[in-house]
């Protein structure tokens, strides 16, 4: 069966219409689909870091994005992650997604999360499969 790909707006990261989401904007920078995201202390692990999963959360989102604004329904097959340093809470940082490889139905991705100094924190990788879907992907990259 395939997957139903409708974006309802209850998208954690980008749905307008979810009370608890984290109501993120993306757009292209070059060649790069990049988003901004500000952690509060909601968002945290330990005092003062961003929680580790909700920034591998962002980075698999930037990247499922950047295929959904090309009009390829894809979904998450794979992803890793190197975690370089922590995410501190409170400070503004980038979000970048990038296609590394395309091959029929399969698309390899990059991603990072970079600090407002311009230091990388986390490196993605990831691999995306494109699936048939009965619904027209919109908004949500899933």
């Amino acid at each position: 069966m395939a997957p139903n790909l409708t974006d309802d707006g209850m998208c954690f990261c980008c749905g307008i219409n979810n009370p608890i989401g984290l109501h993120l904007s993306f757009q292209w920078e070059g060649e790069e689909y990049v988003t901004y995201f500000t952690p509060r202390p909601e968002h945290q692990s330990y005092a003062g870091i961003t929680h580790g999963g909700l920034v591998a959360t962002v980075l698999d989102e930037v990247m499922g994005r950047l295929l959904m604004v090309r009009d390829v329904p894809a979904v998450t097959a794979r992803m890793e992650l190197r975690l370089r340093q922590a995410v501190p809470i409170g400070e503004k940082v980038r979000f970048a997604g990038r296609i590394e490889k395309e091959r029929g139905k399969v698309v390899d991705m990059s991603a990072t999360a970079q600090l407002p100094d311009g230091t990388v924190a986390v490196e993605a990788t990831g691999r995306f499969m494109i699936v048939e879907s009965n619904d027209t992907v919109k908004g949500g990259a899933g």
